[in-house]
């Protein structure tokens, strides 16, 4: 009995090393990310259920003088989609909305192609709503004023798809018309309280406590203006409640969690981002966000008790390399240091340059700053990438894809990225290839087997 005890004891303690040591390490790579300018902001990670760290390092604004703590509120971006795709889930089950429902049913002085999108096709990003010109607007009124000017939609609902926010804007003003709310107020009363969310805003402006402010690399200070409402903006604890309610299905059940992680097609987004379920349990989340120089990234496994939250005021392009690192040390395994984003400070020149002109572009850039950017790892190509996917140019994409799997061959990631690429071409063929060949590499990627399933079965 006594050994037994004696060895539960030692277990035990090493667990404890384990996690100190995994948390120092943790706490090394923010600081060294933080020194060389490619991450400032707020991290959580949570692994086995546990805390293993919690710190913010910056500032809340662009005089940085303030320090960062973790009370602080970020915006999130695309993430606060979330929010409504939620919402839109809790009507369905209350029985005052169904998916087929046709958006003329609810809002009223649109041309006719209202009486052809469907709900599902708004949580889808398949409706064909053309996407506005966000710049020059001001306020919903105006994004309602400028969709109901188009006489067409870009293409039939159902049939193709298309991420842009007025899905977003119509499935807002929907939760508005059934509840007689505003979005804000519906979120905070329906959602936010009932979660504990009890730090989270909805809309905040520049006088709202303890918000940070973003900005850029020239600490010149965006205005928190934006052409819709309806953006939740978290603290770092409520961003894990939000994320516990989903796990728990504490606010939709299992089969609504499915519809908004089911996209229109395989790699593509839908309401909750990207996700993969097992039966009835959530087995993976990601989400990304951008707004003004904010960023965020939520990666969660649910079934291994890990979460990884990141947010910063500062945007660097640089969150995936973070979480990348911060994965590996979780796991046991060699971690890359992120380094400056090459997206970040060459856009323009990317954007001026022709497809045959990119990969040579690339190497002379790695000659001259080999040592200040991330050339000795898949991230810069793989962003790259989809910098150029994004704009839809898809062939210039895959060619940066396929020189990246030429660069990392051990890569399951890199192939993953390849396969998204092809699979926006409509090549079949190859997107099942180069998705085999990333689960090869990498047998914990359960989004690409799901995606390979679901190919193979057309």
């Amino acid at each position: 009995m006594k050994n037994t005890c004696l060895t539960l004891f030692l277990t035990g303690a090493s667990l404890v090393a384990t996690a100190q040591n995994k948390a120092s390490t943790i706490d090394s790579l923010i600081h060294q990310s933080n020194r060389i300018g490619v991450f400032k902001g707020n991290v959580l990670v949570i692994d086995k259920g546990k805390v293993i760290y919690e710190a913010g390092i910056g500032y809340t604004d662009a005089t940085e003088k303030q320090a960062l703590t973790v009370d602080y509120r970020f915006h999130i971006g695309s993430i606060a989609k979330e929010f409504n795709a939620v919402g839109i889930m809790m009507l369905k089950e209350q029985g005052k909305l169904m998916l087929d429902d046709k958006v003329s049913k609810y809002l009223s002085g649109f041309p006719t192609w209202a009486d052809k999108i469907s709900i599902k096709n708004l949580l889808q990003y398949a409706s064909g709503l053309p996407n506005l010109k966000w710049g020059e607007l001001h306020s919903d009124a105006e994004a309602m004023a400028a969709l109901k000017a188009f006489d067409k939609l870009d293409f039939e609902p159902g049939t193709q798809y298309a991420y842009n926010n007025s899905n977003t804007l119509l499935q807002r003003q929907i939760i508005e018309k059934i509840t007689g709310q505003s979005f804000a107020d519906f979120v905070t009363e329906k959602m936010l309280k009932p979660c504990g969310m009890n730090n989270s805003v909805v809309d905040p402006g520049e006088q709202t406590p303890m918000m940070t402010k973003s900005y850029n690399n020239y600490k010149l200070q965006s205005a928190m203006q934006y052409p819709i409402t309806g953006w939740t903006a978290v603290t770092l604890d409520d961003f894990y409640k939000w994320e516990k309610a989903l796990e728990n299905f504490k606010l939709i059940s299992p089969q609504s969690t499915r519809e908004i992680l089911t996209p229109f097609a395989p790699g593509k987004q839908c309401g909750l981002g990207g996700g993969t379920m097992d039966g009835d349990k959530l087995t993976y989340h990601q989400h990304d966000g951008t707004a003004l120089n904010y960023q965020a990234l939520l990666t969660a496994y649910p079934t291994r008790g890990r979460t990884i939250i990141l947010l910063t005021n500062n945007k660097q392009n640089t969150l995936y390399d973070v979480d990348h690192a911060i994965e590996a040390i979780l796991d046991g395994k060699p971690y890359q240091q992120p380094k400056k984003s090459i997206l970040n400070d060459f856009a323009r020149q990317l954007d001026s340059l022709k497809g045959y002109e990119i990969i040579p572009w690339y190497n002379k850039l790695k000659d001259k700053y080999a040592a200040e950017y991330g050339f000795d790892n898949e991230s810069s190509l793989n962003m790259i990438g989809y910098y150029y996917k994004g704009k839809n140019r898809i062939d210039d994409a895959i060619a940066v894809f396929e020189y990246n799997t030429q660069l990392f061959p051990q890569s399951g990631n890199v192939f993953d990225s390849l396969a998204d690429a092809y699979n926006a071409k409509g090549n079949k063929e190859k997107t099942l290839l180069n998705y085999k060949r990333s689960v090869a590499l990498d047998p914990n990627n359960e989004m690409a087997k799901k995606i390979i399933e679901e190919l193979e079965k057309k």
